[in-house]
């Protein structure tokens, strides 16, 4: 069955099952996985492991696995790479509300911005947090201040929310050190120190065009503050009612946000700089960071010192256990179905779904940015990973030959591919989960907020990709 077919048949199962027949999420998803990977031949997997490098002998072993053993080890495999973060993530939030560290970070900060100027703080701050700090990371940790905010401007949650989101994600696409971006560059060929100077000046554009759109949407559709499974509106008000001197101190309560930010930090860069050396110094600095700066083994350290300041401001070892026993709880349903999230849209990668539209477009050549824009938007959308849309253009374009030859700067075709990544995620992208459920929102919320949020801001970064180009095509 052609995989086009196969990729529309999962998408309608899902919205199915979710909108049509109300099923909770994780069975709407794990059912559309089932039924997308019984659909995928075994010549479709065959391809698709040869495209994705996998060698001859990993290719066979795949075409040859059951049903079964693709959708646990796609599961297995999402779990593995986000489940760990979730965890920290749901005690170090959790810690920080329920000691008032979250508490102390904002009133602080709307004493340093003005309370006006709180939605471009989130702004800022994400954009520059989402360079070095994947964006997951980046948005786990300011959910809580965005809550903490939010309950003395319930009109506001929704515009705090996306702020947060907009900057995080967009810097994460288009500027260097993260993956994404410093792929795509270097398989065009794009001087890194170009690739930020450029995808810090589109990005700046894109969230700015993001922040229009939230201001907007947040007028036009109403997003309450919930209560979520390990945090309650009452226990938010308790905290924005507690006096000053009954918080905890501001240093104190930023370590667990800001540790492992700059832990992170100094990974990513001392990586990039490191080189063969025989400096007895810079090897051990750098396998030290190596260990620390992993996000993982970051987050667990702020978790600990997120829970040792919320057991040291509660003084109640039960309140304490049960604070720990909901967080955990909370979070092992999120990790759940995001995880289904992240096994759906690996099922549709496997139909070769990237290497037929990449088929597709050949023999389009006019227009390569907007093809390029294109091919990253669709193989998005169709199958939920950034990262592989973004490799998937990049192959396809090579195919036309050299970047040197298009008439500009291959920076703005690596720029547009980052900003097609971000194209409409739905239900088939981890990310969308994880925003969906640690911010209390059900599908339709995530879809207005996120979904769109992304999308305009995507189709932002085309546009001015394409004025700089004719602009300043520096050839």
């Amino acid at each position: 069955m052609n995989s086009i077919v196969i990729v529309l048949i999962g998408i309608a199962v899902v919205l199915i099952c979710i909108i049509v027949l109300r099923l909770h999420a994780l069975l709407s998803l794990l059912l559309a996985a089932l039924i997308t990977g019984i659909l995928t031949s075994q010549a479709q997997l065959f391809d698709y492991a040869m495209q994705s490098n996998m060698g001859e002998a990993a290719a066979r072993s795949l075409s040859t696995q059951t049903i079964g053993a693709r959708l646990s080890n796609a599961f297995g495999t999402t779990v593995g790479k986000i489940g760990l973060l979730i965890l920290f993530a749901s005690l170090i939030g959790t810690a920080l509300m329920k000691s008032g560290g979250a508490e102390r970070i904002i009133r602080s900060l709307m004493k340093l911005v003005g309370p006006k100027n709180g939605s471009f703080a989130f702004l800022s701050g994400s954009f520059v947090l989402g360079i070095p700090v994947f964006f997951d990371t980046v948005f786990y940790l300011m959910i809580p201040l965005v809550k903490s905010l939010s309950v003395r401007h319930p009109g506001r949650f929704s515009l705090y929310l996306m702020c947060a989101i907009a900057g995080g994600v967009m810097s994460h696409s288009l500027v260097p050190p993260t993956p994404g971006p410093l792929y795509v560059a270097k398989a065009l060929g794009v001087d890194i120190g170009i690739m930020m100077i450029g995808g810090l000046s589109v990005g700046i554009m894109t969230v700015l065009c993001g922040y229009l759109y939230a201001a907007w949407a947040n007028k036009k559709w109403a997003l309450p503050l919930r209560d979520t499974p390990d945090l309650t509106l009452e226990e938010l008000q308790h905290n924005a009612g507690i006096e000053d001197q009954d918080l905890p101190g501001l240093g104190v309560s930023l370590l667990p946000i800001v540790l492992p930010i700059l832990l992170i930090t100094a990974h990513t860069f001392l990586s990039m700089g490191s080189r063969p050396t025989e400096n007895i110094v810079q090897t051990p600095l750098l396998d030290l960071f190596q260990v620390l700066g992993d996000a993982n083994m970051a987050l667990f350290i702020s978790a600990m010192i997120a829970l040792y300041l919320m057991g040291h401001r509660l003084k109640n070892a039960e309140l304490f256990r049960k604070n720990v026993s909901e967080s955990l709880m909370s979070a092992g349903m999120i990790i759940l179905i995001t995880s289904a999230g992240g096994t759906f849209g690996q099922m549709l990668q496997q139909t070769g779904i990237g290497i037929r539209i990449g088929q597709l477009a050949q023999g389009y050549q006019t227009a390569i940015l907007p093809l390029a824009f294109l091919i990253t938007m669709v193989v998005r959308t169709a199958q939920g990973s950034a990262t592989v849309a973004m490799v998937t253009a990049v192959g396809v374009m090579s195919g036309f030959g050299s970047a040197q030859g298009f008439g500009f700067h291959p920076v703005y075709l690596a720029i547009v591919i980052g900003c097609g990544s971000k194209i409409f995620p739905w239900m088939n992208d981890s990310a969308f989960w994880i925003i969906s459920k640690m911010a209390g929102m059900n599908e339709q919320e995530t879809i207005r907020f996120f979904s769109y949020l992304l999308t305009v801001m995507g189709f932002a970064g085309l546009i001015a990709s394409m004025l700089l180009a004719f602009l300043f095509p520096f050839v």
